[in-house]
């Protein structure tokens, strides 16, 4: 069983940064793909950004060139870069990984984002 816990979140005004961080523990052996997303108020949870475990990524069309996904097998952690943040990036964070072998994937509990205008 893998555990994610994220950090990173907070306040911060429009035009600002923030990086999201996203360490993983217990059954690490094997995770493949990492992700990010986010879920606003009243929407769906949404993918933010991904990334596999060879280094491939890819982005929401609305967060590309702003946010930046990056990992550190080495130390079991995922990380989102994110500036020129936008009031409409508001929502809580969820960090995900997969392990394509089991067919299983695991959430962390979310970290709250607020972009204010």
């Amino acid at each position: 069983q893998v555990q994610l816990v994220e950090s990173g979140g907070g306040l911060v005004q429009a035009g600002g940064s923030l990086r999201l961080s996203c360490a993983a523990s217990g059954g690490i052996s094997r995770i493949d793909a990492m992700g990010w997303y986010r879920q606003a108020p009243g929407k769906q949870r949404e993918l933010v950004a991904k990334i596999s475990g060879g280094g491939r990524t890819n982005y929401a069309d609305s967060v590309k060139g702003r946010f930046t996904i990056s990992r550190n097998n080495a130390k079991n952690t995922a990380y989102l870069q994110m500036n020129s943040l936008k009031p409409e990036d508001t929502g809580v964070y969820y960090c995900k990984a997969e392990k394509y072998y089991v067919n299983s994937e695991y959430w962390g509990q979310g970290t709250q984002v607020t972009v204010s205008s």
